[in-house]
Order: structure tokens, then sequence, then C-alpha cells
């Protein structure tokens, strides 16, 4: 018999309990066929647990959390509750206090999935963006000089450790090596405006290559990373940047790979708890309408079971994807794809062989 994972879920708010859903039904096949247990251990955090109580995540949360293996996340996000406070009060909340220091986000191009790249196909659109997670402008540091009169200051500063960008940085390396398909990785910066803080990226990047002979280093700008993203997207093997610019250009590389219906990412921590998502967000208008695709919740689920060592259950997951995708039987990721939430997760679990 295999091992037993407890594995915190955080439905959230609109069409994540539905998508989450899902996800969970994929996790109860793979763990039947690769012989595994689990528990899962479910939290409301999210906005009708702010609005009922005026508290966004409780104060012994984290330190439940820190007990289990993995966090599977649905959506955060309340049309009733102002911008930011949940994003800031569970999601930042729990990458901050978990020091879940990497953004990890595949952007792959499935079989028989659209993309608005002219001639660009699967071979050409798979590469890894890996975003530094728990510093740069997300730190929140700053303030407000006048608030409210003509002569308004707001500032926000970009905090950058030596730390926090060497572990980064050589998170990224280990992982270029491992991928071993290009053995290429591209620091995407701005150093020429940044000139501090894009220095001491620069600098870090050049000293830990050092280390990886065998890894091709490339450089780009951000603006550049953007262009050529669009034009050749087959440049590109794994990106490390900072926390503003990944959360950037992962949500240009969504569209790329088809939009954010078949988009997942990880929020690691290589020592500690992990957490795995959609990178879509609640959509409140559709929510309990069964209309979401969940591919991208069920995708986050099989980068929760890689990151558990269940290497063979997230290719069980994968490879789903990929066949009922080249099937032809979903014609569009979006709303209007004419199937429901719950039709689709029942495709992945009969492609799941």
């Amino acid at each position: 018999m295999g091992k037993n994972y407890k594995i915190a879920v955080i439905a959230g708010d609109g069409i994540g309990p539905e998508v989450a859903r899902e996800a969970l039904k994929i996790l109860q096949v793979v763990a039947e066929k690769e012989e595994f247990k689990y528990e899962t251990i479910e939290y409301d955090f999210g906005g009708e647990r702010y609005l009922r109580t005026g508290e966004a995540l409780p104060g012994s949360a984290l330190e439940e959390l820190k007990e289990v293996d993995a966090i599977y996340l649905g959506a955060i996000g309340h049309p009733d509750v102002k911008t930011g406070i949940l994003e800031q009060g569970i999601l930042l909340k729990i990458r901050f206090g978990l020091d879940q220091y990497i953004n990890f986000r595949p952007v792959k191009l499935y079989p028989g999935v659209w993309t608005p790249l002219k001639d660009k196909g699967p071979k050409e659109i798979d590469f890894v963006v890996i975003r530094e997670n728990t510093e740069g402008l997300y730190l929140g540091m700053g303030g407000f000089v006048k608030k409210g009169t003509e002569d308004e200051i707001a500032i926000q500063e970009m905090v950058n450790t030596r730390k926090g960008v060497e572990r980064c940085i050589r998170y990224a390396f280990e992982y270029t090596k491992k991928r071993n398909k290009e053995s290429k990785l591209t620091l995407c910066d701005k150093a020429n405006v940044l000139v501090f803080a894009h220095d001491l990226w620069q600098r870090v990047f050049e000293e830990v290559g050092e280390e990886y002979p065998s890894i091709k280093k490339d450089h780009a700008f951000v603006d550049a990373v953007c262009m050529w993203m669009v034009k050749n997207p087959e440049w590109f093997d794994v990106i490390v940047t900072c926390n503003m610019f990944g959360d950037i250009i992962t949500d240009l590389g969504a569209m790329i790979q088809g939009g954010m219906g078949i988009a997942a990412g990880g929020n690691i921590n290589p020592e500690g708890v992990s957490m795995f998502e959609p990178i879509h967000g609640s959509a409140p208008k559709y929510t309990g309408k069964n209309v979401i695709n969940p591919l991208a919740a069920i995708s986050a689920m099989g980068m929760l079971l890689q990151h558990l060592g269940e290497k063979k259950g997230a290719d069980l997951v994968d490879k789903a994807i990929a066949r009922t995708l080249s099937s032809g039987k979903i014609k569009d990721l979006s709303t209007q794809s004419g199937l429901k939430t719950d039709e689709i997760g029942d495709m992945i679990v009969k492609s799941i062989i």
C-alpha cells in the first residue's frame, strides 16, 4: 500500500466549490488506482465567512495548515467584499505565513486546444515560469502622504533580499536541470530601469549559474519577454523572474496556452507546505450554474500529486486531460462549450486509464 496524505481543501468563493468538487473526484480515482490513501480537511475561508465573522483567516489557521501535506484551493473573491481584503487576508497571508516562496506556473498547450498564436502548437508552447512569491512589491511596504489632497503621495516599495532572490534562482536552476528539456534558464528583469533591485537579480543569477555549467543561461528584459512569448514561445524552457513581472507574464502565458480555463499554478515551499490552485478567479456570476470548465482545477490537482511524489498519479491526470482534449469533445474551454462542469469532470475520470 502507498502513503497516507492529509490535504487541506479551501474551496473558496463563487465557482471555487464547483471546480474543487471535480478535482477531488479525480483525486479519488487516482488514489484508488495508485493505492494511496488521503484525508481531506475542509476549510470555509472566503467571502461568506468574512461577511459573517469579519475575519478573513483565523489566527489558528496557519498553524493548522502547517500540519498538512498540501493545500488545494478553488478560488477566492466575493462581489460583496472590497477588492484586496480576501486576496491579502487569505491568499497572501497563506503564501507569506507558510513561506511559499516559489510560484510555479507551467505554460503548456495541450493538443486540440485553440491558441491565438498563428502557426504555433503544443511543440512550441511548453515552458515554465518560476516567480519569486514572497517579496518585491507584494510585500506591502509603503504608505500615503497627504492622502486625499491634491498633493497626495502614494509609496509602494519593491523589496528584494539576497536570501529571497538566491533561493528563487537556485530553485529555478535545479528545476531546469531536473526538467532536462532544453536545459535553458532565462532571467527576466528590468535592470535597465530598476537598477538596484535587478542588479541584485543579475549578480545572483550569474554567481549561482556558475554552479550549473550544463545549463544555458539567457537574459531578457520583461518587455522583450512579453514580445517573444507571443512571437516565438518555443525560445523559452524555464523563465525565472520577480514577483510583479511573474504575475503579469503568467497571465499572458495563460492566454497563449488556451485561456484561464486550462491554467494552473502552485505556491511552493520546497521545505514546507505548498498550495495548488487554478489561476482563474471566482467568477461570481456563474456561481451554482455548473457551466465552468474545471480543467484548470483538475490540472492543479495533478500538480499537487506531482509535488507529493505521486508521479504516476500526476501522469495519469496529465494524460487524461490531453486525451480528452485531443478527442475534440470539448470544443471550447470557456462557458460556451455546451458542457456542464461535472460532465467535463466525468470525461476526465473516464480517460484515466
